[in-house]
């Protein structure tokens, strides 16, 4: 018996990774992927032409990254639910608008003109009965310190150049958007429960925890559907 008839995870769930930067995204997409043997979708990082540009002056390319991140979303979930689900994602969507644009607003470093334009396409992208939401959205999370030790570790120049209070920032704004937000059910892991790197029977507890969340979503999901 696979993982996946194990724990009654059906073969077509689609399950989003977020948490802040640092917090070992890219790692729990592998090793769910590995586990349940779904295909993969990570964040295009080599390839964004925005990416260093913003890191080097928020001000002048933060409009640009948003909508280039939308874009590239936006069309990664669509080819995931053509392909009929099966798929573990490195990031959500919602990530974007809930915490990068508003806090680039609110900074100051986002135009409030700049910022209503991106918020209105989202919404009218995404916030729809069309849009095809997740069945499960696995939020990462542990201490402050924790998280600053591994963006320091993985050595990213750009992360590396980076002030501490605009992490810091960061930390708090997802620790208040995960809290509030309903757009899929969430389940919250604490990174400090779990080392899949150094421990890969560690995977099973998390994928158990996975399998009750996405039968009970789809349960009631069912229910309202016939109401």
């Amino acid at each position: 018996m696979n993982a996946r008839e194990r724990y009654g995870i059906p073969h077509d769930s689609v399950i989003t990774i977020a948490g802040t930067v640092g917090v070992g995204k890219s790692t729990m997409t592998n090793a769910l992927s590995d586990a349940l043997n779904f295909r993969t979708s990570f964040e295009k990082v080599e390839t964004n032409p925005y990416l260093d540009k913003f890191y080097n002056d928020f001000e002048r390319w933060s409009f640009h990254l948003q909508i280039y991140f939308l874009a590239e979303r936006f069309k990664e979930q669509k080819k995931i639910f053509e392909y009929g689900g099966g798929f573990i994602q490195d990031r959500s969507i919602y990530e974007d608008t809930g915490i990068f644009a508003r806090m680039h607003y609110e900074k100051g470093t986002m135009s409030e003109t700049d910022y209503n334009t991106y918020t209105n396409l989202f919404d009218a992208m995404v916030m729809t009965p069309y849009f095809p939401h997740p069945d499960l959205l696995i939020y990462l999370e542990g201490s402050f310190d924790d998280i600053l030790s591994r963006i320091q570790e993985r050595g990213r120049e750009m992360e590396q150049q980076t002030p501490v209070e605009y992490w810091e920032e960061m930390f708090k704004r997802y620790e208040n958007w995960i809290d509030n937000f309903n757009s899929c059910p969430v389940l919250r892991l604490n990174i400090a429960d779990y080392d899949v790197l150094n421990d890969e029977s560690s995977i099973e507890p998390v994928l158990e925890k996975i399998g009750h969340f996405i039968q009970q979503s789809r349960k009631w999901r069912s229910s309202h559907l016939l109401t």
